[in-house]
Formats: C-alpha cells, sequence, structure tokens
C-alpha cells in the first residue's frame, strides 16, 4: 500500500511537471501584466511592460501587447498638446485591445484612415466602468483638456452599476503575494483561463459564504433580481451622479454605445440634455461578415475596422479633420 501511494505521488508530480513543460513549450499559458492604483487612485497596468495575451484553449489568439508609461497598451506614449489634433478613446477591455496587435489598434486604424492627421490615445483597461472611465478623464484633467475629442464606450446594463467612483478590489487581489507566486506557474495560469479552475473557485465562495451566514452567490443573486425598468431608472440616477461629481464636457466628449442594447430611457435623457453618442452596433450588428472572434465576444480585426470607420467619420463630421476621400 505504502509502495502504491508513493508511486501515485511521483507519477503525479511528473505528470504535473511534463504539463507545465508543455504548456510553456507550446505557449500556451499567457503573460499576466501586473496592474496597480497610481497616486490619483486611478487603477491600471503598471507601466511599462510587455507580453503576450493567449485565449482559447489551443492558443487560438496569440497577440503580444505593449504597456506604456501611461499605464495602457499602445504603441506610442501618451503626451497631449496645444499642436495639432489629438483624440482620446476611453473604456474597457475592447478600447484596451488586448485580443489585437497593438500596432493596429482601433486608434491607429483611425490614425491610418486619416493619413496621420489626428494622434489617437487609448485609455483602455479590463473592466473599466463608467464611474472608472470620468473619475480617469478627471484625475488627468489637464491632459484631456489639451484632447480635442473624447470617445466613452459604455454599455448600459454593464457600466452604470455604481453613482461614485472607489477603488475595487476585485482586481487589485490578483496582485496579493499569493497570486503572484502561484502567476510563475503557466500551468496555472493556463487552467485558470479555459476555466479548468472554476468549479474550485466557486465552490470556495460558496463555502465562504455560508461559513459568514448567508447564502450562495448564486442563489443571492437570483434572489436580488429586479424588474427591468427599476434597474434603468438606478442606472439613469448613477449616470446622472457620476456626471455631477466628475465632470462631462458635452462639447467634446462623445459616448460609443450600441443603441440596440440601451434603454430608450437613457437614450431619450441623452437626446434631451445634449449628450452626444454614436452607434456602433448597428455596423457590428448588421454587417455581413463576422466582426467578432470565434471563441470571444471581443471585436475581431473586421469588426475594429469598423468602430474605427465610425470613429474617422465622426472626426471629419466634427470638423477636426478633413475626408480623407476628397483629398
Amino acid at each position: 500500500m505504502k509502495k502504491l501511494v508513493k508511486n501515485l505521488v511521483i507519477y503525479s508530480v511528473l505528470i504535473l511537471i511534463s504539463l507545465e513543460i508543455l504548456v510553456r513549450i507550446f505557449y500556451l499559458g499567457e503573460d499576466k501584466p501586473s496592474r496597480f492604483v497610481d497616486e490619483k487612485r486611478v487603477e491600471k497596468w503598471v507601466p511599462n511592460q510587455n507580453g503576450y495575451n493567449v485565449t482559447g484553449n489551443r492558443n487560438q489568439n496569440f497577440i503580444r501587447y505593449n504597456i506604456n508609461s501611461s499605464g495602457f497598451n499602445s504603441y506610442q506614449e501618451y503626451v497631449p498638446t496645444d499642436d495639432g489634433v489629438e483624440v482620446a478613446l476611453v473604456g474597457d477591455s475592447f478600447i484596451e485591445g488586448f485580443h489585437q496587435p497593438y500596432r493596429v489598434s482601433i486608434g491607429r486604424k483611425v490614425e491610418n484612415k486619416l493619413h496621420d492627421e489626428v494622434k489617437v490615445f487609448e485609455y483602455g483597461y479590463s473592466g473599466y466602468d463608467m464611474a472608472d472611465q470620468l473619475h480617469l478623464i478627471n484625475a488627468y484633467k489637464e491632459d484631456f483638456d489639451l484632447i480635442d475629442r473624447i470617445y466613452i464606450k459604455v454599455k448600459f446594463n454593464n457600466d452604470l452599476n455604481r453613482g461614485e467612483y472607489f477603488v475595487q478590489t476585485s482586481r487589485l487581489n490578483l496582485e496579493s503575494p499569493l497570486n503572484k507566486l502561484l502567476k510563475k506557474s503557466k500551468l496555472l495560469v493556463y487552467f485558470s483561463e479555459i476555466g479548468v479552475l472554476d468549479p474550485v473557485r466557486d465552490l470556495m465562495k460558496d463555502v465562504k459564504n455560508l461559513a459568514k451566514g448567508g447564502v450562495s452567490e448564486k442563489t443571492e443573486t437570483e434572489e436580488s433580481e429586479t424588474d427591468q425598468q427599476q434597474l434603468d431608472s438606478t442606472y439613469l440616477a448613477n449616470f446622472k451622479s457620476l456626471v455631477s461629481l466628475y465632470g462631462f464636457d458635452k462639447k467634446k466628449t462623445v459616448l460609443l454605445i450600441d443603441v440596440s442594447e440601451t434603454s430608450t430611457v437613457f437614450l431619450d435623457y441623452l437626446n434631451a440634455n445634449g449628450f452626444q453618442y454614436l452607434d456602433f452596433g448597428n455596423a457590428i450588428n448588421n454587417s455581413k461578415r463576422r466582426t467578432t472572434l470565434v471563441y470571444d465576444m471581443h471585436w475581431n480585426n473586421y469588426g475594429r475596422t469598423l468602430v474605427a470607420d465610425i470613429i474617422k467619420n465622426d472626426l471629419v463630421t466634427s470638423g477636426l479633420a478633413k475626408n480623407p476621400e476628397t483629398e
């Protein structure tokens, strides 16, 4: 019996070591960039990092990222000036662009379409909501005052869950000493990315909630479902609160939204109060070609090209850029 147990332990260790080596050889586990909160209480990536983002369980998307000195994924540094035309794209992972080479990002596509007449700075970070975005713009007000046009990607049902900014510790917990140690194993990173560890995480959450005398997270969520109209009112109230707290320059700030997924209550409020917005949903949803990745709902290269076209056309219409087709 002792020999059997000993052999099981030895073979298990050898199998794990072999899997670790295979994951490293075929680069299945991504290089996780480190995140932090800067002196202005803005959460972003630690500056000057680079590595590879891997999506899918067979290395289906293998993309290099480059975090600049401002803490965002880009081929260039962000130095707003009084000269020239400068544009900011602010948003979540769709703007961050870890699913596409940083040298052909949405911002770079816009620059190319306008023959480098404008510079586009991309302030994208996975998980950003409206509170994160408006706090960022307010925190770096001196920079954004120099920028000529600001586009903020927002999803009504996801990005307006709070009416005031505060640092969210859930993402920062990933930078704990234990997590940093675990991330040294590419096998664990790979298992985490493809969902192998999800049942273990869910079980630990349920045990933790039950230990506190509560109920499982799933049951709690089901019991807290609210009428959609009430939710719409809450989201709109949160938007009003954020605008009041952190400001919103209506003359040069444009919301990027999918109108088909946006409440009419919110759209009516935007129209009645002079907020500018662009609908990217019509082009993305009605395209005859696929606009998202096969294994992920983020925009693929063609989808990003469509969004870049929408932004380019708006810059031309607003007079900030010349129409390249008439030159």
